[in-house]
Parts: C-alpha cells; structure tokens; sequence
C-alpha cells in the first residue's frame, strides 16, 4: 500500500503532523502511521509507543475537539501506530488554521479570526 491522498507514513511523531491530522478531517479522511519508513512503508518500530498511544488521542482532542481512533499495531517484534481520521462534516481548524489534504500535499487556509 504505497502513500496517498488518505495514507501516509512517519518513522517517528512529531506534533507537526496534528497538521496531516486536521488536513484528513477536513478532506476525505485517512490514515497516518508512524514507526513505518517514509519512503517505502517498512516498519521501523517505536521505542515509545505506548506512550504516544495516550499521548497523541489527547493532543487531537484537545487541540481540535475531535477524535481519532488511534491504534497500537504490530509486525514481529516491532510497534507502530496506526491513526484513523474520519472526514469531518463541519471545518475542522488547529490553532486557528485549516488545513486540507489534496493528493499527496497539504494545503493551509487562512487563520480564523477571534475576539
């Protein structure tokens, strides 16, 4: 399963990515994993999965209120996360912005305004 519009691959978290997060809400929905190769999709592990098995659904929520099933998968001996987005029905924003997933690019709208 190469990468995608709704897939794409992390060796490793970064909170940047809460950007692909709120980019698949607001498009078709779709997968991220880390702990897989960025190039080929070959799992690489994560020394922290567990970790970030709690950490990463509450980062989601808090900074977008909504949900996200994320999962602890498994290939041998080595761990990785599998987080699945579901499309939204309403514009999603993180910290003021939108993103959307458009092939395999993110595109950024403007910030919202508040008072």
């Amino acid at each position: 399963m190469p990468e995608h519009q709704t897939i794409e691959w992390k060796a490793s978290w970064d909170d940047e990515y809460l950007k692909w997060i709120c980019g698949y809400a607001n498009a078709y929905g779709g997968t991220l994993y880390i702990g897989k190769e960025d190039h080929d999709g070959a799992v690489i592990g994560l020394e922290n999965s567990r970790k970030l098995l709690k950490d990463i659904p509450d980062k989601i929520t808090h900074t977008m209120g909504i949900i996200a099933d994320v999962n602890l998968r498994s290939e041998g001996k080595r761990e990785y996360l599998e987080i699945i987005v579901e499309k939204y029905p309403s514009l999603i924003n993180l910290r003021g912005r939108y993103y959307y997933r458009s092939g395999s690019t993110m595109k950024h709208g403007a910030e919202v305004l508040t008072k």
